[in-house]
C-alpha cells in the first residue's frame, strides 16, 4: 500500500449507506473500545462503524491528504472527537502504537503486497482477547479492470483468507457477504465491467442487491457471497 492511494472509488463507495449499514451490524460487535483502522481513506467506514461506545479510534492512513481529510472531519465534528487520523502504515509506526481491542481493515489488504507480513504484524499489537476484522473482495476470477485501477493485488476465497492465520491467532469467523450482488457479477459483470463503476451502478447495487442479500446471505449460511470476511482473536498467551 504506497503512500498515494491511485484508487478514485472512495467517495463513489461513501454514499453506499446500505452496505455500511450492513457491515455495521456484521462487525460492529467484534469491535472493542479501542481501535486501529488500516487504511481508513477518506474516513466513511469510520463514520459508519465507530460509536459512542469507543474510546479511541485510531485512523491510519498512508495517504497524507487523505489524512488530513479524516483530521478535518474529527476537528469539524463529522467524525467523533475519540477519533485521530495518524498518516502512515502499520509497519511505520507500531512500534510506537499500545495494544489495542481490535484492529480493522476494510477493503484494504487486497491492497498490500505481502499479506501475510501485514497480519503478523497486526496481531501483536491486539490485547490477549483482542479482534482482528478483514473484509476483502472475494473469488479471483471476479478479478476486473476495476480491481487493476484502484491497486487491488488479489482477491480472496475463503480458504486463502483462513490460509492467512497466523501464531498467536485464532479464526473465530468466517463469512461471505454480498450473495446477490455475486450473481449479478457473475452473470454479466454489470458492477465491474468498466474501469469504474458509475454512480447509477453504485446506487442500484447499494438499495436493491445489497438489501435482498441481508436477506438471502443467511439462507446460504452466508457461504456464498461478493466479499468475504474474516475475524480472528488473540490468544492468550499466544
Amino acid at each position: 500500500m504506497s503512500g498515494s492511494y491511485v484508487g478514485s472509488e472512495l467517495e463513489l463507495f461513501e454514499a453506499a449507506v446500505t452496505w455500511k449499514s450492513y457491515l455495521r451490524h456484521q462487525i460492529g460487535p467484534h469491535l472493542g473500545p479501542r481501535v486501529i483502522e488500516v487504511g481508513a481513506g477518506i474516513g466513511s467506514t469510520t463514520r459508519a462503524l465507530s460509536t459512542g461506545r469507543h474510546e479511541r479510534w485510531t485512523c491510519l492512513e498512508p495517504d497524507s491528504e487523505m489524512a488530513a481529510r479524516i483530521a478535518q472531519s474529527v476537528a469539524e465534528g463529522s467524525l467523533p472527537p475519540f477519533c485521530e487520523a495518524v498518516s502512515g502504515t502499520l509497519s511505520t509506526h507500531s512500534t510506537a502504537m499500545d495494544q489495542v481491542d481490535s484492529v480493522l481493515y476494510i477493503d484494504v489488504l487486497e491492497h498490500i503486497e505481502n499479506d501475510a507480513d501485514e497480519v503478523r504484524l497486526a496481531s501483536r499489537l491486539l490485547r490477549p482477547g483482542g479482534r482482528l476484522v478483514v473484509l476483502a473482495p472475494a473469488h479471483q476470477w471476479l478479478y476486473s479492470p476495476f480491481d487493476e485501477a484502484i491497486g487491488h493485488y488479489r482477491r480472496y476465497s475463503r480458504s486463502s483468507l483462513a490460509a492467512l492465520t497466523c501464531e498467536g491467532l485464532r479464526l473465530t469467523t468466517l463469512r461471505s457477504l454480498d450473495a446477490v450482488g455475486l450473481l449479478a457479477s457473475a452473470g454479466n459483470r454489470f458492477l465491474l465491467r468498466g474501469a469504474h463503476p458509475t454512480p447509477a451502478q453504485i446506487r442500484l447495487w447499494d438499495r436493491v442487491l445489497v438489501r435482498a442479500s441481508r436477506i438471502v446471505d443467511p439462507v446460504f449460511g452466508y457461504r456464498l457471497g461478493k466479499s468475504v470476511l474474516a475475524v480472528w482473536e488473540r490468544i492468550p498467551g499466544g
